[in-house]
């Protein structure tokens, strides 16, 4: 038995595979989902009262908090943030 990732890390067996980025940006909307949801709990800020503050539909803002949901815009995700009191920030490295 040949024993092909023995020695590589995780990050090269998914690029190798050619879905590292996009198991980082699902890790990176995961993250800052449940970062926005945390901050609502904390908050006692409801869905609902999202939606409303947003002028959106209440689906928009479980599709935000939907971590598997990739296709939310960062502008979105920031006006979230904003109205919880949060930023968000970003580097590249």
């Amino acid at each position: 038995m040949k024993r092909r990732h023995l020695g590589s890390t995780f990050e090269d067996f998914l690029a190798e595979d050619g879905i590292l980025e996009e198991c980082r940006a699902a890790a990176i909307k995961f993250k800052i989902a449940r970062e926005l949801e945390k901050a609502m709990n904390e908050q006692k800020i409801t869905k609902a009262e999202i939606a409303k503050r947003l002028k959106t539909s209440r689906s928009s803002v479980d599709r935000l908090l939907d971590p598997e949901n990739t296709s939310i815009t960062l502008n979105t995700m920031a006006r979230v943030a904003n109205l919880l009191g949060k930023r968000i920030v970003f580097a590249l490295r």
